[in-house]
């Protein structure tokens, strides 16, 4: 017997074959018999009709940050209400785990810097999870059996190198011995189940107390000498972030990278490649990587998102604008002295200068004050402003922008909301995506869900993106969107019998209504330990997700079941080689 029937579904396998109106049978988690309407006889425990409604496998996100959330929320909120049934943790370099347990200070540097550079509360940091592990191993442990939501973990650089070198970790260089026992403890974890390393060498990434992450303090050998470890263990691939990520890659990053992957023979991902038809020459530099790469033997893949994801900023909390070079050392500064530097038309004049120099990269995106509207506001001043555009504030003030927009956030103390306009929605740019998404080494990714809490919201790009295909813009067509968020990414990672409606995979699936699918406007809820902040988004459409056969959402309300599995290398993973 079955445990349920779809009757009448519009399936898109997640292969980009043309849809079809089918039944779908499940058993035991899996599909079992996918035919003609009317073709699947077999008596069902359960059954719906989904005449109308299209079919598609669980979508698979490879670029979150759920590693802590997931102990609090095991729904993975609100990507799984997106239709998300698969997330990759453990990015950027940075993992809950390994923890020495010979310094039981490492748990508390662990969340301070999860706080800074991921953005992540951390009283919810602190409340939210068990903190009980040692081992990778162990981590992956105390999530199993407690997910809605299938989850696999790459393991971070910077918790090797705290856990091997302690506090020397942050601008040392390991000892033949230390990095002998770094390698050990990554076979380890790979062991485990992880799925091999994430690296971060970006300049934007801070602990805690403000120093560079203690990958970042790497030489290539050391990351050259992780990533032959790498190529050591089944389905196992490279994360990896350079500086260069945020705009374009310096020759020797390209090189670093080549060579990363070149000696593990397994994919290297990494994010998040910006699309601007007003810096054309970015796209191609980027992809330079890609095609070098498999010339030596190796495989790049630069993740790029689909959407225009809704941003938070603040001069008050730590956010995209203290990245802008010379920025964050003011934007640090106590509040009543950071105004005071503000107000000052030299400070701001130089701010202004550095923001839209050519060091700023993408940065210079956020130097467009005139196009930022008032978000939430907290004083009589003020009053009237929310949804209003600086632009015409300034003019009625007779101010600049960016003077008009200091003196907004000035009488709220700093707390006021700004939404940044993005300058890259025009229709050249969403050409320009059109055209890159057709590169074999670009993949749709890099939402960042579960990280940077209150200031962004990237989990619903799948529900967005498929509305925009669908009604919008129709960059492409429905399969070929659906396999770009099933299929592609399942098949990068080596996920076994996961990314498509076929006989045998596992039944991660998610019903939609064509007609309304999409994605609710972000607002800033406080549904975290400690009542701390975060951007949610509703889901529109989203009728059914199933995961290993269960429902776990319907009418995007939570049904409190838990079947998700922590996927682990070799298990759950197949090795995606780059070698001939």
């Amino acid at each position: 017997m079955l445990d349920h029937l779809i009757k009448g579904a519009t399936v898109a396998d997640g292969t980009g074959a043309p849809s079809r109106t089918a039944d779908v049978g499940l058993r035991d988690g899996r599909i079992v018999a996918v035919g003609e309407p009317g073709s699947v006889t077999e008596p069902a425990r359960s059954t719906e009709d989904a005449t109308g409604l299209v079919l598609t496998p669980g979508f698979v996100d490879p670029h979150t940050h759920y590693d802590a959330q997931l102990f609090w929320d095991p729904y993975a909120t609100p990507s799984m209400n997106h239709g998300v049934t698969t997330v990759v943790g453990g990015n950027c370099g940075f993992t809950l785990a390994p923890l020495n347990p010979e310094r039981p200070g490492d748990a508390d540097y662990t969340r301070r810097m999860m706080s800074r550079v991921e953005g992540m509360s951390l009283v919810a940091l602190e409340q939210g999870a068990p903190w009980d592990w040692h081992g990778f191993g162990e981590y992956l442990d105390a999530l199993e059996g407690r997910t809605a939501v299938n989850a696999g973990f790459m393991v971070g650089h910077c918790a090797l190198r705290r856990h091997v070198m302690g506090a020397d970790a942050i601008g040392g260089q390991p000892t033949a011995a230390q990095l002998e026992a770094m390698l050990r403890l990554f076979h380890e974890a790979m062991d485990a189940g992880a799925w091999g390393l994430s690296t971060t060498q970006s300049s934007t990434h801070a602990d805690g107390d403000g120093e560079p992450v203690a990958s970042r303090h790497a030489r290539p050998e050391e990351l050259i000498a992780l990533s032959r470890a790498v190529a050591d263990h089944e389905g196992t691939q490279i994360e990896a972030i350079v500086a260069g990520c945020l705009d374009r890659f310096a020759d020797e990053e390209i090189d670093l990278l080549v060579e990363m992957s070149a000696a593990a023979g397994r994919p290297l991902n990494w994010n998040v490649l910006t699309i601007d038809a007003a810096v054309p020459e970015r796209v191609p530099r980027q992809l330079t990587a890609s095609e070098r790469a498999r010339k030596a033997g190796g495989r790049i893949v630069a993740l790029t998102m689909p959407i225009l994801t809704p941003m938070n900023m603040s001069l008050g909390t730590f956010c995209a604008l203290n990245l802008i070079p010379g920025w964050g050392d003011l934007l640090g500064l106590p509040v009543a002295e950071r105004i005071a530097k503000l107000r000052d038309p030299a400070v701001r004049e130089e701010m202004l200068r550095r923001a839209r120099s050519p060091e700023a990269g993408v940065f210079k995106r956020l130097a467009d004050f005139e196009r930022y509207v008032i978000g939430d506001t907290y004083s009589e001043a003020n009053a009237g402003l929310t949804g209003r555009v600086v632009r015409d504030i300034a003019a009625e003030r007779g101010q600049d922008a960016f003077g008009a927009l200091v003196e907004i956030c000035a009488a709220d103390g700093l707390r006021t909301v700004l939404w940044p306009m993005p300058s890259d929605n025009d229709p050249a740019s969403w050409e320009l995506r059109r055209q890159t998404w057709e590169h074999e080494d670009v993949m749709l990714g890099g939402s960042d869900a579960g990280a940077h809490l209150d200031r962004m919201c990237g989990a619903p790009y799948t529900t967005r993106f498929l509305g925009d295909c669908l009604r919008g813009r129709k960059l492409v067509g429905l399969e070929r969107a659906v396999r770009m968020l099933t299929d592609d990414p399942a098949r990068l990672f080596g996920l076994r019998d996961r990314g498509r409606i076929a006989e045998g995979y596992h039944a991660d699936l998610v019903l939609l209504d064509p007609e309304r699918i999409d994605a609710g406007q972000a607002t800033l809820v406080h549904d975290l330990p400690g009542d701390s902040p975060r951007l949610d988004s509703r889901a529109v459409g989203v009728v059914s997700v199933r995961v290993g056969g269960v429902e776990t959402l319907r009418d995007d309300e939570i049904t409190g079941a838990v079947p998700g599995k922590v996927l682990r290398s070799g298990r759950d993973t197949e090795t995606v080689s780059t070698r001939a």
